[in-house]
């Protein structure tokens, strides 16, 4: 079975143009707007449609496992003349000192990650590269979205690129838990809400689990 870093390799392309805009335009402007600027690191950039809100007051940088995934930043910085600083690591070992940055973001990231111990790790290596009182938005996918009802909580998630079908590796969390988890992490937990697009009354059948911490 592939790794999701050999398939996110491989399905770079067919991301770069289906992704081309953040899904999470509506809630990273208004979490760029509560930021005001500073350093601003986004973990699992992939090819960076995540910095848009960002570009004009913050000083941006981007992590991605993913080397075809940076070779199109590039590209994309460039279509839409970001200044990003680009580098290829994991998001369970950040190549950064202590208290480097003054924001993060980590779109649909953490839920990508094997295992309960690597995902706190990545977690704790977020918290460690923040500055204190830095802040951190984060999302994941929800176990209780309608269409994983009947199924485990992890799960082989298809994606189609020409005539191949590759699979993504999900933990899928629910609201209680994400919450426990990144509390174990040692966040303080300031919001944790549906993304804007979800209407319904409740939360808890959201697509996404929505994090605003602080460290």
């Amino acid at each position: 079975m592939a790794t999701n870093r050999q398939v996110y390799d491989d399905i770079a392309k067919s991301w770069y143009a289906f992704r081309h805009r953040s899904r999470f335009t509506a809630e990273l402007q208004e979490i760029a707007d509560r930021w005001h600027g500073g350093r601003l690191l986004n973990i699992g950039c992939a090819h960076g449609p995540d910095f848009i809100p960002f570009k004009d007051k913050f000083e941006l940088w981007g992590v991605d496992f993913s080397d075809r995934m940076l070779r199109l930043g590039q590209k994309y910085a460039a279509k839409f003349n970001l200044k990003v600083n680009l580098v290829l690591a994991d998001a369970v070992a950040l190549p950064y000192a202590d208290n480097t940055f003054d924001q993060a973001i980590a779109i649909a990231i953490y839920h990508n990650i094997r295992g309960a111990k690597q995902r706190q790790r990545a977690l704790r290596e977020l918290k460690r590269v923040l500055k204190p009182g830095g802040e951190a938005f984060i999302t994941a996918w929800n176990k209780w979205q309608p269409r994983f009802w009947l199924r485990g909580k992890e799960v082989s998630v298809p994606w189609k690129s020409q005539s191949r079908t590759f699979y993504r590796y999900y933990y899928l969390y629910s609201y209680p838990e994400f919450k426990m988890t990144l509390a174990q992490a040692g966040f303080e937990i300031i919001e944790v809400l549906p993304e804007k697009s979800y209407t319904f009354a409740l939360k808890f059948f959201s697509r996404n689990i929505c994090a605003l911490v602080k460290k």
